[in-house]
C-alpha cells in the first residue's frame, strides 16, 4: 500500500479537496493540466449538456465560478484506492451546506488521473444528478 503523504495522485485528491472546501479557485485551477478534462459528474448533466467534460482550464475555471465556488463544501473522504503511480480512485461525500439548515448530500467515486509533472489530466466524479436533484425538489429549491 502507498503511503498517502507520498503518492502523487492520492495527494492531488487531499489537496483539491482542501482547496475546494477553502474555496480557493486560484489554488485549486493550479492542480490542473492546462488540457485537463472535468467532469463531475460523469455523462449528461445541468452543469455539462454534452456529456463531454469541461476541457482546458478556462472550461473549468467556469465550473468552478458556477459549481465549486458558489457552494459551501464539507468532503468527507471514506478511501483512496491508488491503482499504480498516478491514478487513485476516492470514495467520498459531498455536503453543500447552503445556510438556514438546507443541506444536500451526494455520495460519489471520483478518478483521479495525473501526468508526471504531477498535474491533473482528469478528474471524474461519479454521482447521480437525479438524486441531487430529488434532494433539492424536497427542500422546494428546484
Amino acid at each position: 500500500m502507498s503511503d498517502e503523504t507520498t503518492h502523487p495522485a492520492i495527494q492531488a485528491n487531499i489537496n483539491s479537496v482542501d482547496l475546494a472546501m477553502k474555496g480557493d479557485r486560484e489554488g485549486w485551477l493550479a492542480l490542473y493540466d492546462d488540457n485537463a478534462v472535468v467532469q463531475d459528474p460523469v455523462g449528461v448533466s445541468p452543469f455539462d449538456s454534452a456529456g463531454k467534460g469541461h476541457i482546458g482550464k478556462e472550461a473549468i475555471a467556469k465550473f468552478w465560478d458556477t459549481v465549486i465556488g458558489p457552494a459551501n463544501l464539507t468532503i468527507t473522504v471514506h478511501n483512496r484506492i491508488p491503482s499504480g503511480k498516478n491514478n487513485v480512485a476516492v470514495r467520498q461525500t459531498a455536503v453543500n451546506d447552503m445556510g438556514n439548515g438546507i443541506k444536500t448530500s451526494i455520495e460519489m467515486i471520483a478518478t483521479y488521473d495525473l501526468n508526471d509533472e504531477g498535474k491533473i489530466t482528469r478528474m471524474s466524479a461519479f454521482w447521480d444528478w437525479d438524486a441531487l436533484e430529488a434532494q433539492l425538489k424536497g427542500l422546494g429549491l428546484m
